[in-house]
Order: structure tokens, then C-alpha cells, then sequence
């Protein structure tokens, strides 16, 4: 989908797509017309073919919603549509790119409650768009100029029944051949979301004894009690059948949190880590790089340079991770809330193919999932201080809070990190520290705190 340059701010997208509460603007019927309509033109732009355009879905009940009005306004642009149904995130990138269509739009608001729901739009290529074509496709959306074809050029939708099929083949070709999960429990939780049928069918065809939970969705469960945001529920029932490994993955199945053995949550970090070591020393990790967002504790920079490898930092988001591995050529990246990205194999954060990843490193080994994790990193402690203050200021002009910043960076100097962020949505401000001593950082994020307070007084 290539796309005209638009001097036009997002006001609608965001940094994973448009998202609100269903029913209720912009989350409403009458814009995802207008949005099926805009990108059935930028995907159909300059082809000699009518365009072909997938949409799939979480399990929510405002889906059907959203994706009939979607669907209606692609195909009064005389493009095709194809319905995929419940599917994670992931394999609507995946199919747009091996059924040669020209984009793929998912339905979901991820790890939100039932009651919000998103949009997100995938490339020809399998990945999310720019923030250039999110500004074209948001310009026509709410400037409709676009003449639509009558009789013969309308379009028409079709469901393709095997998408879920299609994606199981795909997850499994990415665990490595000659290795299977025979004799491997495995405890997954779908959280009633769209992976809920096949996530477990990846693992049980791969050989594993697969107990399922959370997946058994009803449209008002989602992310209820279940999945990667409550992992309480894996974890105790790892413990109960002995499991070798417990898999917590979101509402669109683009993240997960792993447990071990044990019922210890293994986070993000601790698994970019022990894939990162594997990939180096088999010479896979390309230009020795991992990349990880500025929230990755400063263990995994550390252990990843014992290795003789380096770690790029990005902004928070998934999003800006997969940007910096295209830019830069790598092929490793994730966050440690658990959205991890392997480019050899997909174009978005998937958590199935993560966790089969992890899989295949306790299958090849032969070591248990708490003992791979303890060996992969030495966590320095790490301290978290939200505050919501009265208004957003520049933190360049918040006097206090840059000189108490200072001070701390410079007790802390190589021994520690100091971040300090305006949250992308609402007037909090988030502060990380990471040093040797966890008493001192906690003193250290409340003086932050307080001298932020006092700037916004002033």
C-alpha cells in the first residue's frame, strides 16, 4: 500500500491503531465505514487487480459490529473482502502476506476489556502501517471525497473457514524440525480470546499434552480473570498437573507471559534473553543485536554484552521495536511485557511463536524452564513510581524535576538508570530507576516524585 505524504496529525490512530469503547466515538459503526472505505482506496491505489482486503477478529461481542460496517465500506470501493472469523493478530499479518492480499485489518483491543474494542491496520507486507498512511487513511476517513463504483463494481465478501487452520501450519513450521514436544506438558490460557482454538491445536499437534483454559469465550469475556493479565491462573494450575511450562497469552495472542515449572513467572526479558543467547551461539542473531524498549531492565543489556552481542534501545511500543529491527537489520526485539518479535519468522509480536521458541530451548537442552531462566540474566532491581500530577509540561521546563534527575543519575552513574516519561495517554508521569540498591531507588523515586509535584504548583 504505498501512500501519499500527508502533512495531516493523527488524531484517531494511536500507537497500536484506533481504539475507545465500542459503540461510542470513534469506535462506531459509521467510522469504521468510513475506514474500510479509505483503505480499500489506498490499498487498491495504482493495482491493475481489485483489491483483496482480510479482516479477522477477537472474540468480543462489538466484532460483528465493527466488522460488518468495515466490510460494508470496502465494498462499496469495489474491493474484496476476506472474513477470517476469530484469529490472533498475528495470523491476519501472516495470511495478508501469504494469500497475496493488499491489507489486513484486525478487529480487537487487545488486552482491554470486553467493553472497548480497536482497529489496527497490516501493510501488503505484513506489517502495521506508518504513521504517514494512519494520516492519509485518518484525512480520507473524515474528508470524503471518494467516488464509489455502482452495479457490476461493487465489491463482495467471502469467509475464508480455514484461516485458523491456515495459522496452525504456519506456528508450527517455526519450531524447529527434528524436535518435537513429546512428553511435554503444557499449560495454555487463551483468555477467552482469539487464540482460544488454536493455540492449544499448535501445541497438541507438535506432540505436547496440552491442558486448556480460558477458552471458552461467550463475547463479554475476554481478558476476564483469564490470560497473560491474570496469570495467577496458569501458574496454579502448572503446579497442579506438574506442567513443564504454563503459557498466559492476551486477547489477540500478540503477547504472552511464560511460567516455568515452579509457577514463576518468567517475564519478557528473562526470554529475549535466554533467545538471544541461543541465537548468538548458534550465529543466528543477526549483527549480534537484540532490541528492546527503554523499560528492559538493565540485566538483559548486560547479559546480551557478556555474550559478545549489544542491545538497541527504543521507545515504548511494540511498534517502534519492529521499526528499529527493519531499519537497522536485526532480527530480535520484544518488550518485557512480552511482546516479542522474531523476523524470521513473522512481522509482529506472536505469542504462540514466542512461546514455541522458548520450547524448543527446553526440548534441545533438556533443562527445565526455571533453571534456563535463572542462568539467562541477573535482573538489577528495578523501581516504578507513577504520579499524576494537575497538567503535562515539557520535562525540560520542569526545574525541580531535572535537577533531582540529575542528582540521582549522577549517585547512580554506570551502576544504574534513571527514565522519566510522560505517560501517551492521560497527565502521569512514569519514573523507572535501576541501581544495586533497591532502598535507595525507592527513596530516589519518591524524591522525583515530589520535586515533579512542586513543579506543577508553581
Amino acid at each position: 500500500m504505498a501512500a501519499k505524504k500527508k502533512t495531516v496529525e493523527r488524531k484517531l490512530f494511536g500507537t497500536d491503531g484506533i481504539r475507545g469503547v465500542a459503540n461510542e466515538y470513534p469506535m462506531t459503526p459509521e467510522l469504521a465505514l468510513q475506514l474500510g472505505k479509505a483503505v480499500a482506496h489506498v490499498a487498491g491505489r495504482n493495482k491493475k487487480h481489485t483489491p483483496r482486503i482480510l479482516i479477522g477478529k477477537d472474540t468480543r461481542l462489538s466484532g460483528y459490529m465493527i466488522e460488518q460496517a468495515i466490510a460494508a465500506g470496502i465494498c462499496s470501493m469495489g474491493a474484496r473482502v476476506i472474513l477470517c472469523g476469530p484469529i490472533p493478530t498475528p495470523a491476519v499479518a501472516q495470511l495478508t502476506i501469504s494469500m497475496r492480499a493488499d491489507a489486513g485489518i484486525v478487529i480487537s483491543a487487545s488486552h482491554n476489556p470486553y467493553q472497548d474494542n480497536g482497529i489496527k491496520i497490516f501493510g501488503d507486507d505484513g506489517f502495521k502501517l506508518p504513521d504517514a498512511q494512519e494520516a492519509e487513511i485518518e484525512f480520507l476517513m473524515t474528508n470524503d471525497g471518494l467516488s464509489r463504483p455502482t452495479g457490476p463494481g461493487i465489491g463482495k465478501a467471502s469467509r475464508l473457514d480455514d484461516a485458523g487452520g491456515r495459522y496452525v501450519v504456519f506456528a508450527k513450521a517455526t519450531f524447529p524440525r527434528g524436535l518435537t514436544l513429546d512428553g511435554v506438558r503444557v499449560v495454555v490460557d487463551g483468555a477467552h480470546g482469539a487464540a482460544y482454538k488454536v493455540a492449544p491445536l499448535v501445541f497438541t499437534e507438535l506432540g505436547a499434552n496440552v491442558t486448556a483454559i480460558g477458552v471458552k469465550p461467550n463475547g463479554v469475556n475476554i481478558n476476564k480473570e483469564a490470560g497473560a493479565l491474570h496469570p495467577d491462573n496458569v501458574r496454579a494450575e502448572v503446579v497442579k498437573r506438574g506442567a513443564h511450562i504454563g503459557i498466559a497469552l492476551d486477547g489477540d495472542a500478540d503477547r504472552l507471559i511464560v511460567i516455568d515449572e515452579k509457577g514463576q513467572i518468567v517475564d519478557g526479558d528473562v526470554v529475549m534473553a535466554m533467545c538471544a543467547t541461543r541465537m548468538l551461539n548458534e550465529g543466528m542473531l543477526a549483527r549480534k543485536t537484540l532490541v528492546a524498549t527503554v523499560m528492559s531492565n538493565l540485566g538483559l543489556e548486560r547479559a546480551i554484552e557478556r555474550k559478545g552481542g549489544k542491545m538497541v534501545r527504543t521507545q515504548v511500543g511494540d511498534r517502534y521495536v519492529v521499526e528499529a529491527m527493519r531499519s537497522g537489520g536485526y532480527n530480535l526485539g520484544g518488550e518485557q511485557s512480552g511482546h516479542l518479535i522474531f523476523l524470521d519468522h513473522a512481522s509482529t509480536g506472536d505469542g504462540v511463536v514466542a512461546a514455541l521458541q522458548v520450547l524448543a530451548i527446553m526440548v534441545s537442552t533438556g533443562r527445565p524452564l526455571s533453571e534456563l531462566a535463572k542462568g539467562a540474566m541477573e535482573r538489577v532491581p528495578q523501581i516504578l513510581e507513577n504520579v499524576t500530577l494537575a497538567s503535562r509540561q515539557p520535562l525540560e521546563q520542569m526545574r525541580l524535576l531535572s535537577k533531582a534527575t540529575a542528582k540521582v543519575k549522577d549517585a547512580l552513574g554506570e551502576d544504574g538508570r534513571v527514565l522519566v516519561r510522560w505517560s501517551g495517554t492521560e497527565p502521569k508521569l512514569r519514573i523507572m530507576l535501576e541501581g544495586p540498591n533497591e532502598d535507595h531507588l525507592r527513596r530516589w523515586a519518591k524524591d522525583l516524585a515530589s520535586a515533579a509535584q512542586k513543579d506543577t504548583r508553581v
